[in-house]
């Protein structure tokens, strides 16, 4: 039976003034027969607790005042899993206080402003949603988690964390057939986490594309947070006309505010707060009459198209998809404090030719304690005028009552003394939880395994996430696979007290969800069968493994030598580890590589290892190379990859037609102090961007010359 509620006080705060009556429903039938009825000031709320694959199709037509609204019985009390998705179509709905978890929609879109086409929501609201690691099973399977239609709709007060998979967290989708006048409103929300996709299609919000972008959207995106926000290069891509990004605070966030495409925009009052995290940036400017002012960047690590503020060549003619030139930009009244980079002129290449021009870069407040110089200028900038900026390492700094730094006495330049960054508490919802504690390595309880049959397959599989499986010494002999899902630590007391040989192709597989650190111990592959694809630890392609950690330490590997190919660690395409490091480590007699993280050949800028880093460690009679290492193609969505070897020893490591080191597309490569005895070459080849390839105190016996497309630079404490 269908109940009728007095409508609660509770909602009066999201904007529903007069209702006139207020339906519980159990089930969604009885959602479909109350929606049926609804009119003007109507509330339909759902009865607490899990809604398995519910598909909401919440239609109707409300007034100015009167709001048709579907809420929870109590906030966050309706979770909607599995299968389940939102979509809005008609006036004046309000929509609060669900969530969306452990599950993902069948469709592009979790929540959608449009039935249809033709059926889009209009002067309508969304507030209170949660939407939490609602992530398609394969991370390649693009969707949108939010998808704004129509014109003068609200999006606020809403939290969205842990999107995995490619597509944006939130886009505004414009066509000529709903009208490109979209007047949105986007504030007061928490943009959570988002880990690093290693490709193209990571943006935390898009507004509009490249096809519509010469026409105005004019929404508004003002006092959201956006923490973590590391999915690619483009946290923010603008790429419509006439927006306004007011007041929003971008914490810890690898990437930029970019204005991609689009005329007439403007970005104030804006906090950045980079904390020295790597690649960390501020505001990238293109196209025409943008005006960047009063803005505050603290803490700015990013260079190139994530410095601190970056201003671009553009293509001459440009097709509409590419980079227009800069024409009119006002960058004015800034505060930039302990920035690593300010780049004007950047991305100037044979097809990026046109300068800046008819702008001013004014009043801006430049100030690096450290003394280093952050301005970087390339190419023709005689079309900026430059005029009463503060560039200075002497200024002193002090804590405003806001949090951010301000001159002790004033500059005549920088952001307003009065500028403050929106409480953190203000945005997102207040009943569901922002800091959520990640279980990483070595964060369980330790577990003592001893060497009897069978006994470490066991541990593997009742481990639970952050366990250290304590290995007594002895031999362990495996015969399966141990599959890890979860952060697991193996550790031994020390190589040669604790051996384990496996038998099957692979010892430990990595699936998703799963780290894996080995220490103290030695592993054979002597008793392993000859099968394609053997590895000691395989992460399989298409299993969307993403965003772990493999870590051996004083660990020893031999053996490996059942077939022309057997890697010691193998990442399969789709895969995208955080970090490989190897530490102490001893391989020796293997046919493959020791690292191979070169799966992503069908060069669309996606690569399989963010970090990889060797720190010392002893590396006899590979047949492969050291680190096989690929990043192909031409987009410049992605910071990565980034390689470190220091101080490693190489002794007959790959051959004259194998390189010893074979690193294709890396952005940034470190090779400090080590020794290359009777090995092959190491050999470095661009493919985009600007990488760097720092060396220095690097033997070569009996090696030949590094084969390198870039010339190296002196490896410094920088680095």
């Amino acid at each position: 039976m269908l109940s009728r509620l007095a409508l609660a006080t509770a909602l009066l705060w999201a904007g529903a003034v007069s209702a006139q009556t207020s339906t519980l429903v159990a089930t969604p039938a009885e959602y479909q027969q109350a929606l049926s009825g609804v009119r003007p000031g109507d509330t339909i709320v759902l009865k607490d607790g899990v809604w398995r694959d519910f598909q909401i199709l919440f239609e109707g037509e409300g007034r100015a005042g009167q709001p048709i609204a579907l809420t929870a019985e109590t906030p966050g009390g309706v979770v909607l899993s599995g299968q389940s998705y939102l979509r809005l179509a008609g006036r004046h709905l309000l929509v609060s206080n669900l969530v969306f978890r452990d599950g993902w929609s069948p469709t592009g879109e979790v929540v959608s402003f449009r039935r249809s086409k033709e059926h889009r929501a209009i002067d309508s609201r969304v507030t209170g949603l949660v939407i939490d690691g609602y992530n398609k099973p394969d991370r390649a399977t693009s969707d949108n988690w939010v998808a704004l239609y129509g014109r003068d709709n609200r999006f606020d007060h809403n939290h969205l964390t842990g999107k995995t998979n490619v597509g944006t967290t939130l886009v505004v989708v414009r066509d000529e057939q709903q009208g490109l006048d979209n007047r949105h409103r986007i504030d007061h929300n928490y943009f959570g986490p988002r880990p690093n996709l290693g490709s193209n299609g990571g943006e935390t919000m898009r507004v509009g594309t490249s096809a519509d972008s010469l026409s105005a959207s004019h929404t508004v995106v003002e006092n959201n947070w956006f923490e973590g926000a590391d999915g690619e290069v483009e946290i923010v891509s603008n790429k419509s006309g006439g927006n306004t990004y007011r007041g929003n605070v971008f914490y810890r966030s690898r990437g930029s505010m970019v204005l991609r495409h689009g005329d007439g925009n403007l970005v104030e009052n804006n906090v950045f707060i980079g904390g020295g995290k790597p690649h960390t940036g501020g505001i990238r400017v293109i196209n025409r009459n943008q005006t960047v002012r009063n803005n505050y960047m603290e803490g700015i690590t990013g260079d190139g198209f994530t410095a601190a503020l970056s201003v671009m060549h553009g293509v001459p003619d440009s097709p509409i998809n590419r980079y227009h030139q800069v024409v009119g930009a006002v960058i004015e009244n800034n505060t930039i404090i302990n920035a690593r980079s300010l780049f004007l002129g950047a991305g100037m290449d044979a097809e990026r030719s046109a300068p800046p021009i008819d702008s001013r870069f004014s009043h801006n407040l430049i100030v690096n304690p450290d003394g280093r110089e952050p301005m970087r200028r390339l190419g023709d900038l005689s079309g900026i005028a430059f005029t009463d900026n503060v560039q200075s390492r002497d200024v002193a700094l002090v804590r405003g009552a806001s949090g951010l730094l301000v001159p002790e006495t004033p500059q005549g330049a920088g952001a307003s003394r009065d500028l403050v960054m929106i409480p953190r508490a203000e945005t997102g919802v207040a009943w569901y939880p922002k800091d959520v504690q990640v279980v990483r390595l070595g964060q369980g309880a330790e577990i003592a395994v001893d060497p009897t049959e069978g006994a470490l397959g066991a541990a593997v599989a009742a481990a639970r996430p952050g366990d250290v499986l304590v290995l007594a010494p002895g031999r362990y002999a495996v015969d399966r696979t141990l599959t890890v899902g979860a952060p697991l630590t193996v550790r031994g007391s020390g190589q040669g007290q604790v051996e384990i040989a496996f038998s099957r192709p692979s010892l430990f597989e990595v699936a998703k969800g799963g780290s894996l650190k080995l220490a103290g111990l030695t592993v054979s592959g002597a008793d392993a069968p000859d099968e394609t694809g053997n590895a000691v630890i395989r992460v399989a392609p298409g299993s969307s493994a993403a965003n772990f950690d493999l870590v051996l330490e004083d660990v020893e590997v031999r053996d490996l030598t059942v077939n022309r190919g057997f890697n010691l660690i193998a990442l399969g395409k789709g895969v995208m580890a955080d970090r490989v490091l190897l530490r102490d480590v001893r391989v020796e007699n293997i046919t493959g590589s020791v690292i191979s993280a070169a799966a992503e050949t069908d060069d669309r800028g996606t690569y399989n290892a963010e970090l990889v880093q060797i720190e010392g460690g002893a590396f006899r009679r590979i047949g492969g190379s050291l680190v096989d290492l690929y990043r192909g193609g031409t987009d410049e969505s992605t910071f990565g990859p980034r390689l470190v070897i220091r101080g490693a020893s190489l002794e007959r490591v790959g051959s004259a037609n194998q390189p010893s080191i074979l690193m294709r597309g890396v952005q940034h490569a470190e090779l400090v102090d080590n020794i290359l005895t009777d090995s092959g070459a190491v050999a470095f080849s661009h493919r985009v961007g600007e990488p760097v390839l720092a060396v220095a105190g690097n033997r070569l016996i009996r090696t030949p010359e590094m084969q390198t497309d870039i010339a190296p630079i002196a490896a410094t404490e920088e680095f």
